[in-house]
């Protein structure tokens, strides 16, 4: 039972821990859940949450013989949050390749989703030979005309987002939740929204998650960075929840130019795509990872 909170999203926390285990990369201890056999895909998370946002599509993707991998970043979900760590980009980006070299995973398909796409994609420029194939969901390449949706920006904001984030009751961050990221708003219980809430605040009240979103590169240096994906050996799918209003589909065709995918997978969801259609998102993926082993 975890200390003040409900009984029903302690229970959501306690079978997701049971589920995975921790370990260590770069000094920082963190969590990884591990599923299934076969070619291993590695499942990056965004923020306001962590790894918990795959538990569906971990599942599904062992069904369809894939071995589904999925850890929380630094500052997030289970994951320590040291006081001295670099959470922007770049350094997610470090941690992201210790954390890979610490799982004894060498070669990899990736799958991004929101800010990971940044964080995993900056490490995939700097090893192409590691990376086996690339699927972006509602994420972004393009950080320098990047805005946050509006209730993320007062993070981003010091004073004002210490304010927004104490003073935003678990009945609005409900609300904004499904408001933003389901398609369906009934795929998860009160119980599931809050278990992200939960780990998002745990241990130090989101100081190292509001760290991370003012760690937001949102410049053209790191945008011509990301740009060399276009220039990648492996072959790359874009799967996008067609309604999403923090990352919409003008969003989606860019990350399309850059990758340089003609065709993506619709799916009827907004920025959640893992809660509310998973099995749909472990077939696209699953469909372009099969063939390559």
């Amino acid at each position: 039972m975890i200390v003040g909170v409900r009984s029903d999203v302690a229970d959501v926390i306690a079978i997701h821990s049971a589920a995975g285990r921790r370990f260590e990369a770069g000094g920082v201890r963190s969590f990884v859940r591990e599923q299934g056999s076969g070619p291993t895909v590695v499942l990056v998370h965004g923020v306001p949450v962590s790894s918990l946002v795959y538990r569906r599509v971990i599942v599904a993707l062992a069904d369809q013989g894939v071995r589904a991998v999925a850890f929380d970043l630094p500052g997030l979900g289970l994951a320590d949050r040291p006081r001295d760590f670099d959470y922007t980009w770049t350094g997610l980006a470090r941690w992201f390749g210790a954390a890979l070299d610490a799982l004894g995973l060498e070669r990899v398909h990736l799958v991004v989703h929101d800010v990971g796409g940044a964080v995993a994609g900056e490490w995939a420029v700097a090893n192409p030979h590691r990376v086996q194939s690339l699927t972006a969901l509602n994420t972004t390449l393009s950080p320098a005309s990047f805005t946050p949706v509006w209730p993320m920006r007062p993070f981003r904001v010091r004073g004002i987002g210490e304010l927004w984030l104490r003073g935003t009751p678990p009945a609005v961050f409900e609300a904004l939740f499904r408001h933003i990221g389901l398609g369906d708003r009934r795929a998860m219980s009160s119980a599931e929204i809050q278990a992200h809430r939960t780990l998002l605040l745990r241990a130090d009240g989101g100081r190292a998650f509001l760290r991370i979103m003012r760690g937001f590169e949102l410049n053209q240096a790191k945008q011509a960075l990301l740009a060399r994906l276009g220039q990648r050996p492996y072959p790359a799918r874009v799967v996008w929840g067609d309604s999403d209003p923090a990352f919409d589909l003008d969003e989606m065709r860019a990350v399309q130019r850059i990758l340089r995918v003609d065709d993506a997978v619709l799916l009827d969801a907004k920025h959640f795509l893992q809660e509310d259609q998973a099995t749909s998102v472990a077939y696209a993926i699953a469909d372009q990872v099969a063939p390559l082993g």
